[in-house]
């Protein structure tokens, strides 16, 4: 990812990450209350006995009902100070620790969208957007600048038009352009819409739909790159947000990609949209933000060289691991080898039935076990069609019934899937004991082939 020298000396305005800054506090705090609201805290995080981890994160715990309440209370409030520029430095490091934690609690809640919203963050932490418009520069704590380094408002184009290729780019495959897949399935279920449902019907619009998200996710960020497109770009991406959001359950996704995308609007736009702001909130803003003079962010040489060695390497993982799949063989959507974390969006309808055994060592007694007493609902469904939360469930079963006195248990399942409406299939012997195996990022070989 070699860039030019005179690309790091190349300025832009500052106003952008301002209006930025603006909207996603905004939307972290909507959405932080949206969680308390719904009462998922207890549901996510305190009322399930067993949580399923990340590898290489099994340290992570839960901080029970009060200590959850206050990390969401926290991140409230530091969305709140991000959005007004309160303490911008602190306040973006604790928005970002506090969020990532929560998510890194249970993998069963992995959703893209809150991946994307941590890089988000994390990359807000390294960006000045304190530096208008905001309660530390109205108080003097930081100096008023109107220009910054190009590749601080870039860096922002950049993850986001990551999410949108791979996006489309995944959905390039034979299931998804020429078998209509998931979409077939889904879209008849909307039937009973008024007006538009009987049209979801029809075979040729599942089609039309395929297509158009394909091309959608991976030329959108092309012609909202384009300035006279830009308008009409920015409409579809409404359009397309909106219609998804009503049709699917992907929760606030579609209003946090809707929002995201006005960073690629024009200076003037965004100058605009804080002018007006200002006139209602604080004149004295208003002064700062028609200030004529270019006001320009100084970077110290070693700290820009730097940023060069960090934005390399961020943006570089960013490209590979979405591509790690490649390393695995068979079904990415059988094995979910390299699925995560890859921006694949909505590409499969998949679902399994998974029936756990345990066999003391000694006395040959087997046993059913009924996963509703340690998981709930929502846990036992992404458990049962995902090779290594089945795996990390049945490390915990044994270790579960080990300490209750069984000796050498051992954990077979018998787990049946079935993948876009396909016939279902084991996924896995159900002879074999998964006390033997450790997860780990090998190729997972003791899965059956799709």
């Amino acid at each position: 990812m070699a860039i030019n020298s005179s690309y790091w000396n190349s300025i832009n305005t500052i106003y952008p990450l301002i209006t930025f800054r603006i909207i996603f506090g905004i939307l972290m705090m909507v959405s932080v209350s949206r969680f308390i609201y719904l009462g998922w805290i207890e549901d996510h995080f305190v009322d399930p006995i067993f949580h399923f981890k990340y590898y290489g994160f099994f340290w992570v715990k839960s901080l029970g009902l009060y200590g959850m309440y206050a990390i969401h209370f926290m991140m409230f409030l530091s969305a709140a100070a991000v959005t007004v520029g309160y303490r911008y430095r602190l306040s973006i490091i604790l928005l970002f620790l506090t969020f990532t934690y929560t998510e890194l609690i249970d993998l069963t809640y992995y959703l893209n969208h809150y991946y994307f919203v941590s890089l988000v963050l994390f990359l807000m932490v390294f960006l000045p957007m304190h530096r208008a418009v905001s309660l530390d520069v109205r108080s003097g704590r930081v100096q008023f600048v109107n220009r910054i380094p190009a590749w601080m408002v870039h860096s922002l184009m950049v993850i986001i038009s990551i999410v949108y290729v791979y996006a489309g780019l995944a959905k390039i495959n034979q299931a998804w352009l020429f078998e209509a897949l998931p979409l077939s399935i889904w879209l008849p279920a909307h039937d009973d819409l008024p007006i538009i449902g009987p049209v979801f019907r029809l075979p040729i619009v599942h089609y039309i739909f395929a297509w158009t998200g394909m091309f959608y996710d991976t030329f959108i960020i092309f012609f909202l790159l384009w300035g006279k497109a830009r308008k009409w770009a920015f409409a579809s991406v409404v359009i397309f947000h909106v219609l998804t959001g009503l049709l699917f359950q992907i929760g606030v996704f579609p209003i946090v990609m809707i929002c995201v995308v006005t960073i690629f609007f024009s200076a003037e736009w965004h100058h605009a949209v804080l002018v007006k702001l200002c006139r209602i909130i604080d004149k004295w803003h208003l002064l700062m933000l028609n200030n004529i003079n270019e006001l320009v962010l100084e970077t110290p040489k070693q700290k820009k060289q730097l940023f060069k060695i960090f934005l390399t390497s961020f943006f570089a993982f960013q490209l590979l691991f979405p591509l790690r799949h490649f390393l695995y063989p068979g079904n990415i959507f059988w094995t979910e080898q390299g699925y995560r974390f890859s921006w694949r969006v909505m590409l499969m309808e998949k679902s399994g039935v998974a029936t756990f055994y345990v066999k003391d060592g000694d006395s040959g007694r087997e046993g059913q076990v009924f996963n509703n007493e340690f998981l709930n609902a929502h846990q036992e469904k992404q458990m049962a069609m995902q090779p290594d939360m089945i795996l990390q469930y049945a490390h915990f079963l044994g270790e579960y019934y080990q300490n209750r006195g069984m000796a050498k248990p051992i954990v077979r399942v018998e787990s049946y899937i079935t993948l876009n409406g396909s016939p279902s299939k084991l996924l896995l012997d159900t002879e074999l004991d998964l006390m033997m195996i450790e997860d780990g990022f090998r190729d997972k070989d003791w899965l059956t082939e799709y």
